[in-house]
């Protein structure tokens, strides 16, 4: 197992919990490149927050913030079972994450390379990314949320 895929089954872990959560399952860490230690964990929060701004990211990229006490992230590597989306991916540019390494591909939100790619945009900081670490199993954890609430949905009618 490469170190990449090593991480990748700790976010499908905190995916995991959001999904029993009634959450879409969505799990980040940010780890430091120099030791590889986790300074950051999150998980969707959105339905338990009722805020549109409690990703996964984002909460793993506040955790991370507060452990190193400033917002600069640099030295540090995101991994996350969905590619990121815009919100998503201005924090980590803001942030000065190094890398991004996610699982499945997101066709209709996607802005590390699918929809669009905001890394390749000249801002002041721009990430490393690599896409589809693990891809088929973060996939398959999404479409089986999904698959349940819709049988979850139709049985309430």
């Amino acid at each position: 197992m490469t170190r990449d895929e090593l991480y990748m089954k700790k976010a499908l872990e905190l995916a995991e919990i959001a999904a029993e959560q009634g959450e879409v399952p969505v799990g980040a860490i940010v780890v430091k490149r120099s030791n590889g230690e986790i300074i950051g964990r999150g998980f969707n929060r959105r339905e338990y927050g009722r805020s549109p701004l409690t990703h996964a990211e984002l909460v793993a990229i506040e955790e991370a913030s507060r452990n190193l006490g400033g917002w600069r992230l640099m030295g540090c590597e995101l991994f996350v079972t969905l590619e990121p989306c815009p919100m998503c991916t201005g924090a980590i540019i803001n942030s000065r994450i190094e890398r991004v390494v996610f699982g499945a591909y997101d066709k209709k939100a996607g802005s590390c390379g699918s929809v669009v790619n905001l890394f390749e945009l000249p801002y002041n900081h721009r990430p490393l990314c690599t896409g589809g670490i693990l891809q088929e199993q973060c996939a398959d954890t999404l479409t089986e949320f999904f698959k349940n609430l819709r049988r979850k949905k139709n049985l309430s009618e």
